[in-house]
């Protein structure tokens, strides 16, 4: 009787406790496990982003919040090129593309894009240097001739430093007789002719030396009009050829752009001489050099590169052309992409994507 009393007092919870582990059990077997997905990032700060090993940006928290809902589970590869992740899609190697991928025509007959869930388009950035600095400034007065003519200038101002000490080593009683000592002050009298048109000689020989004097000082003043003249022309002239402030600036110049981007197929179409890179890092590492004197890309990745990198010379130049709108990139005839479109749809309703924006480019001016 004891035994069966404790059955009586302790039975219905037990069976209450078999009959939830049974639920659980069967809603578990219920839940279809995660669908595996190969995911291609390619790393464009702010929208795909890797450290410590991890990746975040933009684009892949949207992503991650669509894959959630559609209980997808990525395994990540990174591509070198925006080229190399078109590929991949294409072939089927991946199956989506997550990163700031423009929708283009083209494109759109090699893979599927889902809706549209960022609005971009291309800018400009240049050195803020451009154009400017002594090299420039020398190479403008040799490719002009004034080179030349500067070093025709330095062989009189050396020759006549040499007459004027032997002349008044001669006839000026109060000259330095040690040859450092005279050479160094007829350097300076001459200098000061050339450059000043200001006489610091002693008049040795009255109303002649006087007119001698006059002579002296419209030489100064040729000279130094001279040189004003030229330096100014070349300045000027490297103002007006290497100035870049929009697209019309570009044809001419070589600008660097990222292999296999949007940018890269609109300057090959304008006919501007370009180089491809793998990444902003490269592209500026080019302009900081001078191997291109711009850099085309598009406007988010440009401009947040620009924001968080203050220490560099970076200067965003221009309006936006070119506007497009990223999406990620499907294989073709993929049946995601109707699900993961509508669940973009629903996170621009809900203002999710405006939040994500926000979180990375901070509030809109």
């Amino acid at each position: 009787m004891p035994n069966n009393g404790r059955w009586y007092r302790f039975g219905p919870l037990l069976l209450l406790m078999l009959v939830a582990g049974s639920f659980a059990r069967a809603q578990e077997a219920s839940e279809p496990a995660p669908r595996q997905m190969d995911v291609g990032l390619y790393i464009s700060p702010p929208f795909v982003m890797e450290e410590d090993g991890d990746y975040r940006g933009l684009a892949l928290d949207l992503w991650r919040e669509v894959a959630a809902e559609q209980n997808l589970q990525s395994n990540y590869r990174t591509f070198d090129t925006l080229g190399d992740l078109v590929e991949a899609t294409a072939s089927g190697d991946i199956d989506v593309a997550v990163t700031n991928l423009t929708i283009t025509e083209g494109r759109a007959e090699r893979i599927d894009f889902t809706q549209p869930w960022f609005d971009a388009g291309l800018r400009i950035m240049v050195d803020k240097s451009q154009g400017g600095g002594f090299l420039a400034v020398f190479r403008g007065l040799r490719d002009s001739g004034h080179l030349e003519g500067y070093l025709w200038l330095i062989s009189i101002i050396l020759l006549f430093t040499l007459l004027f000490t032997l002349f008044d080593r001669r006839f000026d009683s109060e000259f330095p007789r040690r040859w450092r000592e005279g050479l160094a002050e007829s350097f300076y009298s001459v200098m000061s002719i050339a450059t000043s048109g200001q006489m610091m000689r002693k008049n040795l020989f009255g109303w002649i030396g006087r007119i001698w004097e006059g002579l002296w000082l419209v030489c100064g003043v040729a000279v130094v009009s001279y040189i004003t003249a030229s330096v100014t022309s070349v300045m000027t002239s490297i103002s007006l050829t290497s100035q870049i402030n929009g697209l019309r600036d570009l044809p001419g110049k070589t600008v660097g752009v990222f292999s296999g981007s949007v940018a890269e197929e609109f300057v090959q179409q304008q006919g501007i001489a370009s180089r491809g890179f793998k990444d902003i890092d490269e592209a500026v590492q080019a302009l900081s050099d001078g191997r291109v004197e711009a850099i085309v890309g598009d406007a988010p990745v440009l401009a947040y590169y620009a924001h968080t990198h203050p220490e560099l010379p970076l200067l965003m130049v221009g309006k936006i052309f070119q506007p497009d709108k990223y999406g990620f990139g499907l294989a073709r005839h993929s049946e995601l992409r109707r699900p993961i479109s509508v669940d973009i749809i629903g996170a621009r309703e809900s203002g999710r994507i405006r939040e994500l924006r926000e979180k990375y480019f901070g509030q809109p001016r």
